[in-house]
């Protein structure tokens, strides 16, 4: 899975607003079959999305399944969303998936720093502002949100737009398609220069190659 640059998304939102959906909500650990970030999407939300354990029949009461939310690319869901633990299984199945935002009043810190680090914009609003947007969503199925991350606002029609907050360093990185890799390569210059002030201090911890 390779890092895409988001600047501004028009899209589906699927609403499921209920607080504390977890990572093993997001991806049940049975579903965690491998250790790369791929063949993790048939196991989103596996425990709502299909009617039994281990089964692919789909669900109908499950709001994903259903046309258009099945193509959704946002997800709207409530309070301390991603919490439980720290697998970041949960945000590559999302990625993989298709979804490149996440809205919600707050986010676990380390699901949020996992979707910034694979491409997924973490939009925290608040509540009363969130919950409009789920509310609209549910309301008016085929009406698209807007998340844009030049202007750093959240739309659809009827609703917003409202504004929200990244870090300096995050919003490079999901603007640039930049992994952390990526953002602190921006910096090789001073990393170089610091490298050879260092070696000329303490050269005996530089190993000589070549010999």
């Amino acid at each position: 899975m390779t890092m895409e640059a988001f600047s501004r998304l028009t899209a589906v939102a699927l609403p499921l607003m209920f607080d504390n959906i977890d990572t093993d909500i997001i991806i049940p650990s049975r579903e965690m079959k491998t250790v790369g970030k791929t063949g993790l999407a048939d196991g989103l939300f596996a425990g709502w999305r299909y009617v039994a354990v281990g089964s692919r029949e789909k669900s109908p009461d499950f709001l994903m399944n259903r046309a258009p939310y099945a193509d959704a690319k946002i997800l709207i869901a409530g309070q301390n969303v991603g919490c439980g633990s720290s697998r970041e299984h949960a945000v590559w199945a999302l990625r993989e998936y298709g979804f490149r935002a996440v809205i919600a009043p707050s986010f676990n810190p380390i699901f949020r720093g996992n979707c910034i680090r694979n491409g997924i914009v973490p939009v925290q609003l608040a509540a009363e502002e969130a919950r409009t947007l789920g509310d609209a969503a549910l309301r008016e199925e085929a009406e698209p949100v807007t998340v844009d991350l030049d202007s750093m606002t959240v739309e659809m029609a009827g609703a917003g737009p409202f504004a929200f907050a990244l870090e300096d360093d995050s919003r490079l990185m999901l603007r640039n398609g930049w992994d952390a890799i990526d953002l602190t390569l921006q910096h090789r210059d001073r990393i170089a220069a610091w490298r050879e002030a260092d070696r000329a201090r303490r050269p005996w911890i530089y190993l000589e190659t070549g010999r």
